[in-house]
C-alpha cells in the first residue's frame, strides 16, 4: 500500500500529545440517502457482522441497504436536533471538555473526536493531528466496556491508517474503563440526581433496567469479555446506590437479524416487568457515554412505549453521562493515567502559558 502524502517532516520540532476521543458514528442527516451510506460502512465492518462474507454481503445489498434506510431514517428525525446528531453534538462537547479540564491540570494536550463510521473519520483526525505536530496519540474509545465488535474495530481502523502513514506517532489505546471508580461514580450521582428530582416510589414496585448494548452470544462462547464487563458495570453501580439484587435487573438492546443474542433483551423485559406488577421502570444505559439513537428514541421512546401498553404505570429514562463534570473529570483522570510518561507540558513564555491556562478555563466553564 502507498504511503500517503504526508507534511514536511521538521527536524527538531518539539514532542506533542493528543488524545483522540472515537465514538461509533452517526449518519449526517436523517435522510434515507445518509442513513442508507452509513448502514454500507457500519454493517459492512468484519468486525460487526461475522457470518460468512459473501453470503452477509448478499443480505446487506439486496435486502437490509434497500429497506431498513428509510425506517432507520424517520428514527433518526426523531431525535435529530438543530445542532445535528445528538452523538455528533455530545462527541464534540466531550472533547472540547476534556480538553480543558486537561488544560486546567496544566497538560498541553490537543484533545480531538472522531467516528468510526461515518464523519469525522478516525483517519482524518489522525492526518490533523500528525500535521499539527502529534508525536503521541492516545486513542480513547467511547466504549467503557471492551468488545471486539467496537473497541477492538478502532483498533482496526487506526492500524489501517497506520499502514499509509510513513513516519507514525506512538500511539496507546484505552482498551477498557467499566470498573474505573470515576467512571462508577459519575454514572451513581446521575441515577442519585434523578430521584432526588423524580422521588423513588415503593421500591417493591420499581427497578432500575441497566440496559447495555446487545452483541450476537456468539462473541460471549467465543471469549468476548464484553457480556461479564457489563454485569461487573451494574454489579459496581448496583453497589454504588446501595441496591438490592431484586432493586434491578440488567438486559441488553439493539438486537439485530434473528440469531441468539446476549439476553434478557430490554424491551420483552420491560413489557414482563409492567405485568409482574411493577409500577415504575427507571432506565439507564451505563454503556452510552452519549445519548444517541440507540437511548433516546430506542429506550426513551419506544422502550417507554412498551412498558406503558403491557400496563406499567411510570417510565422514566436517565439521561447518558454527556458533559456532566463529574463524567468529565473522571474522563480526565482516566486520560491522565494513560497519558503517564509522556511529554504533556510544551515549553512556552510566562504570556503564552497564562493564555493558554485562560483557554482552558474558558473550555471548562463551557458546560
Amino acid at each position: 500500500m502507498p504511503f500517503a502524502d504526508e507534511p514536511a517532516y521538521q527536524h527538531g520540532q518539539p514532542a506533542r500529545t493528543a488524545v483522540l476521543l472515537c465514538n461509533l458514528g452517526t449518519p449526517d442527516a436523517p435522510t434515507k440517502d445518509a442513513v442508507r451510506r452509513y448502514l454500507a460502512e457500519f454493517l459492512s465492518d468484519r468486525r460487526v457482522v461475522e457470518i460468512p462474507r459473501l453470503l452477509w454481503l448478499l443480505i446487506l445489498h439486496g435486502i437490509i441497504l434497500r429497506i431498513r434506510p428509510a425506517k432507520s431514517a424517520a428514527k433518526y428525525a426523531s431525535i435529530w436536533t438543530p445542532e445535528g446528531s445528538p452523538l455528533k453534538v455530545w462527541s464534540e462537547k466531550q472533547a472540547k471538555l476534556l480538553q480543558g479540564w486537561l488544560g486546567q491540570r496544566n497538560h498541553q494536550v490537543q484533545v480531538r473526536w472522531a467516528m468510526r463510521y461515518g464523519s469525522t473519520s478516525i483517519a482524518s483526525q489522525l492526518d490533523a493531528l500528525k500535521a499539527a505536530g502529534a508525536t503521541r496519540v492516545l486513542v480513547l474509545p467511547c466504549y467503557p466496556q471492551y468488545s471486539g465488535t467496537t473497541t477492538a474495530s478502532i483498533v482496526d481502523s487506526v492500524s489501517t491508517w497506520a499502514q499509509r502513514t510513513r513516519s507514525l506517532p506512538e500511539l496507546r489505546f484505552v482498551n477498557r474503563y467499566h470498573d474505573d471508580p470515576g467512571y462508577i461514580a459519575a454514572l451513581a450521582a446521575s441515577v442519585q440526581r434523578h430521584w432526588r428530582r423524580n422521588g423513588r416510589t415503593d421500591t417493591t414496585k420499581t427497578k432500575l433496567v441497566m440496559s447495555f448494548h446487545g452483541v450476537p452470544h456468539r462473541t460471549l462462547e467465543l471469549g468476548d469479555p464484553y457480556h461479564c464487563e457489563c454485569h461487573k458495570t451494574a454489579r459496581l453501580l448496583a453497589t454504588a446506590l446501595s441496591l438490592g439484587p431484586d432493586d434491578y435487573v440488567v438486559t441488553f438492546q439493539s438486537r439485530l437479524g434473528r440469531a441468539k443474542w446476549l439476553q434478557p433483551y430490554t424491551e420483552p423485559t420491560l413489557k414482563a416487568l409492567a405485568k409482574q406488577g411493577v409500577a415504575r421502570v427507571d432506565v439507564v444505559c451505563p454503556g452510552f457515554t452519549s445519548d444517541c439513537l440507540e437511548t433516546l428514541e430506542e429506550i426513551a421512546m419506544e422502550g417507554r412505549e412498551a412498558f406503558m401498553h403491557a400496563g406499567g404505570q411510570e417510565f422514566h429514562y436517565i439521561p447518558c453521562l454527556n458533559d456532566d463534570p463529574e463524567w468529565i473529570t473522571a474522563l480526565c483522570q482516566l486520560s491522565e493515567r494513560h497519558l503517564s510518561g509522556w511529554p504533556t507540558q510544551t515549553p512556552a513564555d510566562p504570556a503564552t502559558a497564562a493564555a493558554s491556562r485562560a483557554r482552558a478555563v474558558a473550555l471548562g466553564a463551557g458546560s
